[in-house]
C-alpha cells in the first residue's frame, strides 16, 4: 500500500523540526520538505494549520494538517507502526518524557542560543553549513536580526540568566530518564528525538557545551543528530551567568 503524501513545513534552524525530520527518517517515510522564510512564517503557518498555529513544524498528511512535534510523532506512529516511537513496554513514560521535553526544555534551545548571539553576533555566520564568522557588514545585519529575535521570543537578560542557572537541573532530569531506561536505548523513541534535538542545538553554544558533554545525556544529541552547524565561542555570556560544569 502506497504511503500518503507527506509535506513538512520547517524553519532551517528549528530543533523541533529536526525532531520530526529524524522521526520521518526512523520510519523510512518519504516526504517533501518546505522551508519557510524566518520571520515571515507565522501567516502561512496559520493559513495552513489553523488560527493560532503560527510555529513550526507542521505536517500535511494527504492534505490533512498536523501541527507540533509531539502530535506529528504520534500520527507517524499510527501511520507506520514499526519501528515504534512509543514502544509498548514504556509507551506512557515515553509520552510523558516527550511532553516534558517539549514543555520544559525546548524553549531553552531557542533562548540560550539567541541569547549567546546577542553577545557574539558575528557567530551567526556559522549557523549555515560550512559558514564562518561574519565580516563587519554581516555583523551589522546579524545584530538587527538577533535583536528582532529577542523581541519575538520575549527574551530578557533576566530570563536568560535564569535559564542558564536552571539548565543543570534539567540535565539532571534527562540523565535520570536515561538511568531509568526511558531514554538512550538502541533505537530512538519519541522522547529521545524530542530531547536530543534540543540538546544538539544547545551544544552549539560554547559556554554550555561542557555542561552537556560531561553527562550521559550528551549522547542523545550526538548519536541521533550529529554535530549541528553553529559555534558561538565560549566566553559569550557575562561572568557568573553560566554554572560551573
Amino acid at each position: 500500500m502506497a504511503q500518503p503524501e507527506l509535506v513538512l513545513h520547517v524553519l532551517p534552524p528549528s530543533h523541533p523540526c529536526a525532531t520530526v525530520e529524524a522521526a520521518l527518517r526512523v520510519k523510512g517515510l518519504e516526504f517533501e520538505r518546505v522551508e519557510l522564510p524566518i520571520g515571515f512564517h507565522q501567516e502561512p503557518m496559520a493559513e495552513i494549520y489553523g488560527e493560532g498555529n503560527t510555529t513550526v513544524p507542521g505536517l500535511l498528511i494527504d492534505g490533512e494538517p498536523v501541527h507540533g512535534s509531539n502530535p506529528i510523532m504520534e500520527r507517524l506512529d499510527a501511520l507506520a507502526p514499526e519501528p515504534s516511537l512509543f514502544p509498548a513496554d514504556k509507551a506512557d513514560r515515553v509520552t510523558e518524557a516527550a511532553r516534558w521535553g517539549d514543555g520544559q526544555l525546548q524553549d531553552l534551545g531557542r533562548r540560550i542560543p539567541w541569547g549567546a548571539l546577542y553577545f557574539r553576533p558575528e557567530a551567526m555566520g556559522t549557523m549555515a553549513p560550512g559558514g564562518g564568522p561574519l565580516d563587519p557588514a554581516g555583523t551589522d545585519y546579524a545584530m538587527k536580526f538577533v535583536r528582532a529575535s529577542w523581541k519575538y521570543h520575549n527574551l530578557t537578560a533576566v530570563q536568560l540568566a535564569e535559564d542558564l542557572q536552571a539548565l543543570p537541573g534539567l540535565l539532571d532530569e534527562v540523565d535520570a530518564l536515561i538511568a531509568e531506561g526511558i531514554l538512550g536505548g538502541d533505537e530512538p523513541n519519541a522522547a529521545d528525538l524530542q530531547i536530543g534535538a534540543t540538546l544538539a542545538v544547545l551544544r552549539i553554544v560554547g559556554d554550555v557545551r561542557p555542561l552537556i558533554d560531561a553527562r550521559p545525556c550528551a549522547e542523545l544529541a550526538t548519536r541521533w543528530f550529529g554535530e549541528r552547524p553553529g559555534d558561538v565561542p565560549a566566553g559569550a555570556f557575562p561572568e557568573g551567568w553560566v554554572p560551573q560544569a
